[in-house]
């Protein structure tokens, strides 16, 4: 049999790099080796917190990249314009409270943001759809493409179903969830650009149709598939499926079964901080630890931090903090791995964090302030792969560096983590399932247009 032709549709492909390419970065990696001849339709120029070019290394040569431009801002640009709409002001531009200055500075802010609440909406990238439509409807046609298989977030992608529907009636069309929407995503506003009454119905009513037109629903969680599906549930449920993140083995080191060298416990969290990943409590939990215990302690945070006051939060440790900013994702792991524990914090109770698969792939024991209820928490539980205290519990999270400090430098006597479990969450082995899922409903698309044909042809002869 030929291979399955699949388009792989993502806002971010590397070189860009982050957290979010990830997803379609390892599928691009391994799909391939199963039976599918992968084209990927992504961005020339994606809004992206930072580069990582070995990302692009990891790709095979015959994957085909499409690479289009879009009129989305730069990083840099939106998160300056996020906080003025928020009103949020470096303190050396910050007008006094109450000046003329001040207030016609709010009045301008207040108009610009219901200017672009009302034009960038679902977010920022729906300005990539007119281009994207144009582009998935040619690679469609001249590639002979026999699914398409689009990826969420950035939500606006997602409008790409509906059209391809439309001209391509009989395409299976998988739509991928990485997060959560109506939800999460709502009650977490850093992940939304407009969040207001008109974005929530705007995007309801795009989900709704996404999940009608399309073939199949997958999310990263079973929280989060469930979740989704609540919300549709004259639709069948076996529409609805379950692919989670993973990490990636030929990128992680061994971990060391002895302790480090060094005085301090190092405690180390790689990826963005955000509001889901808000590390106020945490810090208030450190803090009020007895000094000389305090002191042993060293935190290293890897990665962007979104908001000024998460940075002012965390420089409160003083000596006791890292700040590495955006690494490369080889350098993070590697130092990921020079550390006693990785740092999860995550209030989210439907998505997981990438970094949490990063984390329980490299071997190394988690700390974790997480959401008492949440799947990460559940995770961490199955799998084994650490302690964990309720988010927002600063007693309970204290506790959690207390029990740590009593292990000292060497937690592996205690710390005896599911490996068996672990694996099936390896990115190769991932992929082969999500292969396996495509492949099915191109092949039940190929029965029906089969069957179809058949008919037409009975009806010609008759």
């Amino acid at each position: 049999m030929n291979d399955l032709n699949v388009l792989l549709v993502c806002y971010a492909f590397p070189p860009a790099g982050g957290t979010g390419v990830m997803r379609a970065a390892s599928l691009a990696r391994y799909l391939p080796g199963e039976g599918i001849r992968l084209d990927v339709l992504t961005t020339r120029n994606a809004s992206a917190v930072g580069t990582d070019a070995s990302l692009l290394r990891d790709i095979p040569g015959d994957v085909r990249i499409h690479r289009t431009i879009t009129l989305d801002l730069p990083f840099s640009i939106k998160k300056g314009i996020k906080k003025l709409l928020t009103g949020r002001k470096p303190a050396s531009a910050a007008a006094s409270p109450g000046s003329n200055a001040e207030k016609a500075g709010a009045g301008k802010a207040g108009i610009l943001k219901r200017v672009l609440e009302n034009i960038l909406v679902p977010d920022p990238q729906v300005t990539w759809y007119p281009v994207l439509t144009r582009a998935a409807r040619r690679i469609v046609r001249k590639r002979k493409i026999d699914l398409v298989l689009i990826t969420a977030p950035p939500f606006s992608n997602l409008l790409l179903v509906e059209s391809l529907r439309k001209e391509f009636p009989g395409l299976p069309i998988v739509a991928d969830f990485r997060d959560e929407w109506l939800t999460t995503a709502f009650e977490l506003v850093s992940f939304l650009f407009s969040s207001g009454e008109r974005a929530r119905k705007v995007a309801g009513k795009i989900e709704a149709s996404t999940v009608t037109n399309a073939t199949a629903v997958v999310a990263v969680t079973e929280a989060a598939r469930r979740q989704i599906y609540s919300r549709y549930p004259e639709l069948p449920e076996s529409k609805f499926h379950l692919v989670p993140n993973g990490y990636d083995a030929t990128k992680l080191g061994k971990t060391e079964v002895a302790p480090r060298s060094g005085d301090r416990i190092v405690v180390t969290h790689v990826g963005t901080i955000y509001t889901s990943t808000e590390p106020t409590a945490l810090v208030e939990a450190v803090e009020s630890l007895p000094p000389d215990v305090r002191s042993r302690f060293l935190f290293r945070f890897i990665g962007h931090i979104e908001e000024p006051r998460f940075r002012d939060a965390i420089l409160r440790l003083g000596e006791a903090v890292e700040l590495k900013g955006y690494l490369p994702q080889r350098e993070a792991l590697a130092l990921m791995q020079e550390t006693d524990y990785v740092l999860l914090i995550n209030q989210d109770p439907l998505n997981v964090g990438g970094k949490f698969y990063d984390y329980v792939g490299g071997g190394k024991p988690i700390l974790g302030a997480v959401h008492p209820e949440g799947e990460t928490r559940r995770l961490l539980e199955e799998l084994r792969a650490g302690w964990w205290a309720p988010i927002q519990d600063v007693e309970a999270i204290r506790g959690l560096f207390l029990d740590a400090a009593n292990r000292g430098k060497a937690p592996f006597a205690e710390f005896k983590p599911d490996t068996a479990r672990i694996a099936q969450y390896e990115r190769k082995a991932l992929a082969q399932r999500y292969a396996a899922l495509l492949h099915s409903l191109a092949g039940t698309a190929r029965e029906t247009q089969t069957e179809e044909q058949a008919t037409v042809a009975r009806r010609g002869q008759s």
